[in-house]
């Protein structure tokens, strides 16, 4: 059973920062791209960063560059969200998802996402 399981939400201060964790498993990480998504109170989800588990490259939202970096810990088939300078805008749930590389690859780089974790929740304070 492929799962997905994210930790480390919390409440921040404006300018702070914060790791957030997603734990895969039931599945092959190496054939995987993982992405983080957020949704905030009222407005739709929308995609963070991705990266292709295999190569290791990453696609970023034009907001979270310079702010935000994804990456990966095969070995413990973890994938990471550091988040700098946090925005009281970025205050939402953020969400863990999965897809095949062969499939991922030919959506765009946030459609097409197969399995979800349940989120952990991120405030930011001003």
């Amino acid at each position: 059973e492929v799962q997905l399981v994210e930790s480390g939400g919390g409440l921040v201060q404006a300018g702070g920062s914060l790791r957030v964790s997603c734990v895969a498993s039931g599945f092959t990480f190496d054939d995987y791209a993982i992405c983080w998504f957020r949704q905030a109170p009222g407005k739709e989800r929308e995609g963070v960063s991705c990266i292709n588990i295999h190569t290791g490259n990453t696609v970023n939202r034009d907001f979270a560059r310079g702010r935000f970096a994804i990456s990966s810990d095969n070995a413990k088939n973890t994938v990471f969200l550091q988040m700098n300078d946090l925005k009281p805008d970025d205050t939402a749930v953020y969400y863990c998802a999965a897809a095949l590389l062969r499939r991922w690859v030919t959506h765009g780089p946030f459609d097409g996402m197969e399995n979800w974790g349940k989120g952990t929740p991120v405030t930011v304070s001003s």
